[in-house]
């Protein structure tokens, strides 16, 4: 291999090196973004980043985040209960792999409710796993530490008055 070629192939992956970063960092600061929004009751950026036919998989239980979300308008209910309950959520490490028009995202969520009067209602942890197609979102599974916590969470919602929006 001449010099040439080797400064070439040399150049070549460390651009790709730095374009796969500099796209990691920018989609971690619109989540960051996003989930700011969502902390402060605006659903509708994180809404955005899904496709019209996206998947939000939901641990099964008897509570009102269970299960299936398939399309914006049942991703939409999703977030207006998660919205309406109080949960804020604080994104932790994202990783990225795939193509970009093909990407997958895995990211660590802690998130946590408090109630009327200061005490901790809900904290969990959580580790989502995005699939998206040209930017947008089609399926995202969240897998939770404790399961049982959403379901006392939940029962703990009705106790104060806090219906599901369904």
């Amino acid at each position: 291999m001449t010099i040439r070629k080797l400064f070439a192939a040399t150049a070549g992956a460390a651009a790709a090196l730095t374009a796969r970063a500099a796209l990691t960092r920018a989609l971690t600061l619109k989540l960051r973004r996003d989930i700011a929004k969502l902390n402060a009751g605006d659903y509708r950026p994180l809404l955005n980043a899904f496709a019209d036919d996206a998947l939000l998989v939901f641990n099964d239980g008897d509570h009102r985040w269970a299960g299936e979300h398939r399309g914006r308008e049942a991703i939409e209910r999703f977030l207006q209960d998660f919205t309406r309950a109080g949960i804020r959520g604080e994104l932790g490490d994202v990783q990225l792999g795939g193509p970009p028009w093909a990407l997958t995202l895995m990211a660590r969520f802690d998130d946590g409710a408090t109630g009327p009067g200061g005490e901790q209602l809900y904290r969990n942890r959580v580790a989502i796993v995005a699939r998206t197609r040209w930017g947008k979102i089609v399926r995202q599974d969240d897998f939770f530490e404790d399961t049982d916590r959403i379901t006392r969470f939940d029962r703990r919602l009705t106790e104060l008055g806090v219906a599901p929006v369904r």
